[in-house]
This record gives C-alpha cells, structure tokens and sequence, in this order.
C-alpha cells in the first residue's frame, strides 16, 4: 500500500449504504476540527504542485488540474514546503492540545520529509517522468468506479490539459522532455535503470489502452474525447521516442542508488533502525517460517491428497489448484463470506454492517501495479465512497507473450490470507475506520507510510491464521516466508551483499513465487520502489511487539477486540506514537474496567 496502495505519496458500493454510513458518521472531537484546520497549509502545498493527488484524497476544486512540471520545479516546490513549516511550527508554539501538538508533529515530519527528498533527488538522480503512468492515475481516479458521476467530465478536461489543448496548459510531454533536458549536461546525476526505462516503455501502449476503456465506460468517447485521445496516443508514443533516443544512452546497467538515498527511502517508508539489523531480524523470522511450513506440509498433503512431504512441493501442488477466471471473484466472495463471521465470532475487530467491495483489475491497473493492493477511498469530503481491494495478475501479457502470467494470487489456498490483507481486517477495514471514526488528516494522511499500514495488514493475517483450513494456514506462511524474505533481500540487494539472479533463486525456490513474480519482486527491490517491501515485515513486527507488551501490562484484563479497535481507530500514527497512545491511553482505560 505508500506505493502499492494507489495514493501519490506515499494516498462504490450501493450509493445509498453508503450515503447511509457518511450521514450518520459522528462528527469529529474538537481537536480533530482544529487540527485539520491546521492541515490545509500543507494541503496547499502539495495540491499546487500534484493536484491529481488533491482530487483523490477529495480536495475540490483540482479535477481539471495536473502535475507541474514547469521551470524551476525544485526550487519553488522546496520554497512552498518551507513555507507551510513555518506556518506549522507558528501553530505548535500557541497550541495547547496534546493531540494536536502530536499532529502538528507529524505535519513537520512529513514536510521536512518532503524537502529531504527533493535535495536528494536533485542532487544524485537525473529527473525522467513516466508520463504514461502518470496520465493513467490522473484519469483513473476521476473514472473509477464509485466515483461520482458528475465529476466525470473533469477527466476530459484534465486530458486536454495533459495534451496542450486546454488554456494555458502545455503538452506535459513537452515539460518533461524540458525538465530532463536541463539537467543532461551534468554528469554527475544518475541516469535511470536500464530495467526501469524498459518497463516504462513496455507500459505505455496498456495505459493508452486503459483510459480509451475509461472512456468508454463512462461515455466520454465522444468525437471530442477521442480526438483528445488519438493526439495522447501519438503524444507518449513520441514521447517514448524520445525517451529511447535522449534518456537510454544516459541509463545505467548497475540498479544501487548512493546509500544517503537509500537510507532516505527506508525512513520514507517508515524503517528507523539501520538495515543491517533489518535483515538480522528477517533472517530469522526466513528460518522460523521455512521450519513451521516444513512441519505443516505432511497435514495440509493429507487434507488435500497430495503426494509430497516437502513444503516447496506440497505449496507447489496447492498452486495448481488455479481458479478460472470467471471462478475467481466467486471464491474470493465465498472466503469473504467465511471470514466476517469469525471475525465477529471470535471477536477480533468490530466490523461495519455494510459489504466490502473486491474486483480483479484491468490490464492498465495490472501495469501499474502488479499485485493485489487496497484502491483507498478520499480521505477529504468524503460523501460514502468505500475502498475496493483489487484483485492483480500480474504484468499484461504483450502481443500474446503470456509468460509474465501469475498463479500466485488465483489459486484457491490464496484467497485466505489474502482476503485478510487487502479486505477484512486488513487494509479496507483500516482505511474504512479511519474516515467513519473522525481521524485526524495529520494520522490519516501525513502519517501514511509503509509501515504504518502493512505492519496492520501483515498482523491482520496473523489474527485470522487460527481459523483457517489448513491450506489456507500453509498459503499464509508462505505469505509471511515471502515478507521475511523481503526484508533481508531488499537491503541485501540494495548494500551490495547478494546478486540478483541469487535473490531471484531464493523467491523462486525457497519462498515457491511464479517465475514472473519473482522478477516483478526484484524489480521491486531495485528500481520500482526500494525499501518498500521490507516494511511489512518491520511493520508486523512492531505491532506484534506492543501486542505482547500490552498483554504482559494487562494479564487477564486484556481485551483483543479493544486492542485492535484501539490500534485501527489511532489512524496511522507511526510505531513510536502508537505505542506511547497504547501505554497512555489504552491500558489506563483498561485497568480501570
């Protein structure tokens, strides 16, 4: 989810259910008021600069608008930043409120966060936009299903001005192309990966593809619309051109980052302790999840008449029970359908009354995300819109190559775990909670990071474990041998320590991944978003940590529902304040019951 949950930063069910839910939602503490009063500084900062980013969290207003990439985009960016600090830390010097004070802490983090980052980028990396995956989003979230209707038009509003047709819009290509070009001339700026330079390009054409369906879909494809979108094809393809021609002698063959920018994006992420002790720590939990499989495997073979003891072969037999597609929603609805009911049985979490939203993605989405993630709901005026988890297959086949093709979301064992990562308790009961509860934007927003929303998903799985069948125990330690291996792999790549053909190996025979999946996890590491993956297991076992520590204070006075409500309804805050509001405000609360 930063990265693989569809939101820049790191951020429709029935109409009436969910106009039922927005209208009778409490309205927020004073505080919460107060404090989000206190946002739209940052909120203006980032807005201007990346509205398509505004309009999905819910800020009216930025529908037509798009991303600048006009001159001097670092400079001015940087000035706007510091300037919304200096309006925060003026707030926090008169604000008596601790719960504000808190937020107001998190908005500097997140904006010193922001300025950190653009020093760093302009100080090693040369600037090259994916423009077709940037126009993709732009108009997908205008498009997407549950979004209202009247905002539609917007999208093609917001096409002409990514094309140059709207008043005062240039071609985004156009700034692009400017804003590589200025910065060619100085050699000692990193040129992009090889590997991420080709899958831009293998992408294009299915983000072409993808926004002439939204076209169609919501009736936009008038003689307008696609004129707008004949001038788009023909913009990115000389775009690419140009690409292959200006930026691909400039590439690199080695996918390391300088080590300032690699510490950068593990504490963007959300990991604050050196990654050498990162990975000790994976190493382990590889070696206790690979022993508690290998002690499975016999009991899942009997359940399911396999013949094989080893775990790689009994988990590899499990992957053959692949699911058709048109069998693929039915079953996860049928898991959706077993889990709420333990849920609410066992007393996990307190679970809404309404349905939860769950679709296989389009060849578009699969491009720019290929793995099951969480689509958000607005975090701003939000009028009963619900996140939806979309189901992922992998990379799109290209001119009929299906070997990029997944099986490791859509067998039948899969669906367990994760149904309790993506939907219940996982992701979308998280975000769900967090727009019903009147969470402050600082928690719900300006927290948001890696960390902070896979360790909830990650522990999601791990409650749900006891009450699965067996092949759905043996899928979710897989799923956990996978996150571990992740958080070793990762910083092992990333220092130097492993080769990629072996950390390749290791996914595909030890950890059991399809071929393209592997690929698509060392892409991951290297170039797509490092330092992202390790934070589901750093995350986990953070919250795991607290777990027992609340236990430990509590004895027989614990209370898992109220614990986990607690967690859910505290938004994102980072490990540290999470668990100084555990051992401040939870476990007084509780000792007194």
């Amino acid at each position: 989810m930063s990265n693989r949950l569809v939101i820049a930063m790191a951020t429709a069910l029935l109409a009436t259910a969910g106009s039922a839910q927005a209208q009778t939602a409490a309205a927020p503490p004073a505080w919460v008021v107060r404090s989000n009063a206190d946002a739209q500084v940052v909120l203006d900062a980032l807005a201007r600069f990346n509205p398509e980013f505004a309009s999905q969290i819910g800020i009216p207003g930025y529908d037509d608008k798009v991303a600048d990439l006009k001159p001097d985009l670092d400079a001015r960016s940087r000035a706007a930043f510091l300037k919304a600090k200096g309006q925060l830390e003026k707030m926090l010097a008169t604000e008596h409120d601790a719960n504000v004070q808190q937020d107001l802490h998190i908005m500097i983090d997140a904006v010193d966060q922001q300025v950190e980052g653009i020093d760093l980028n302009a100080k090693y990396l040369l600037p090259v936009q994916d423009i077709g995956q940037l126009i993709f989003g732009g108009e997908f979230n205008l498009l997407k299903d549950g979004v209202d209707a009247k905002r539609h038009p917007a999208a093609l509003a917001r096409l002409q001005c990514y094309i140059g047709k709207a008043p005062g819009c240039t071609p985004i290509t156009q700034l692009a192309e400017a804003q590589t070009t200025e910065r060619l001339g100085n050699k000692a700026l990193l040129g992009p990966y090889k590997g991420q330079i080709d899958q831009q390009l293998d992408n294009t054409s299915h983000y072409v593809d993808g926004i002439r369906q939204l076209f169609a879909k919501n009736k936009l494809d008038t003689a307008e619309g696609k004129a707008a979108l004949d001038t788009l094809a023909q913009q990115l393809k000389d775009y690419d051109s140009w690409v292959r021609s200006t930026v691909v002698p400039h590439e690199r063959t080695d996918f390391r980052m300088p080590e300032p920018l690699y510490a950068y994006t593990l504490k963007q992420v959300g990991i604050d302790i050196p990654p050498q002790e990162l990975l000790k720590q994976a190493e382990l939990e590889f070696v206790e999840m690979r022993g508690a499989m290998q002690m499975m495997a016999p009991v899942v073979a009997k359940a399911e008449g396999i013949n094989a003891t080893g775990y790689q072969a009994v988990f590899q037999a499990l992957k053959k029970q692949q699911l058709p597609k048109d069998q693929v929603m039915p079953w996860y609805h049928e898991v959706l359908g077993q889990i709420e009911p333990t849920i609410r049985r066992e007393r996990i979490v307190t679970l809404p009354d309404r349905p939860m939203q769950i679709r296989l993605a389009s060849d578009a989405e699969n491009a720019q995300i290929p793995a099951p993630h969480m689509d958000p709901p607005p975090f701003i005026n939000n009028h009963g819109e619900q996140g939806t988890f979309v189901l992922s297959t992998g990379h799109p086949a290209n001119k009929g190559d299906n070997s990029q093709s997944y099986d490791d979301f859509t067998y039948k064992a899969a669906a367990w775990t994760l149904t309790s990562h993506e939907g219940r308790p996982g992701h979308e009961l998280q975000f769900s909670a967090m727009i019903e509860h009147g969470v402050s934007l600082a928690r719900s927003l300006f927290a948001f990071n890696s960390v902070n929303v896979e360790g909830w998903a990650l522990y999601s799985e791990s409650e749900m474990l006891p009450y699965e069948p067996p092949a759905g125990q043996f899928a979710a330690l897989q799923a956990r041998l996978m996150r571990a291996a992740r958080a070793f792999l990762d910083p092992m790549l990333n220092l130097g320590l492993i080769s990629k053909e072996r950390a390749k190996e290791v996914l595909i025979r030890d950890v059991g991944l399809s071929e393209p999946m592997a690929r698509e996890e060392i892409d991951r590491y290297t170039f797509n978003s490092p330092g992202q993956a390790a934070s589901y297991f750093y995350g986990y076992m953070r919250i795991q940590q607290l777990r027992l520590e609340t236990e430990l204070t509590l004895g027989p006075k614990f209370d898992r529902m109220a614990f986990n409500d607690f967690l859910i309804g505290q938004g994102l805050l980072p490990p540290a304040q999470l668990a100084e509001a555990v051992r401040t405000q939870f476990i007084p609360a509780q000792q007194k019951r």
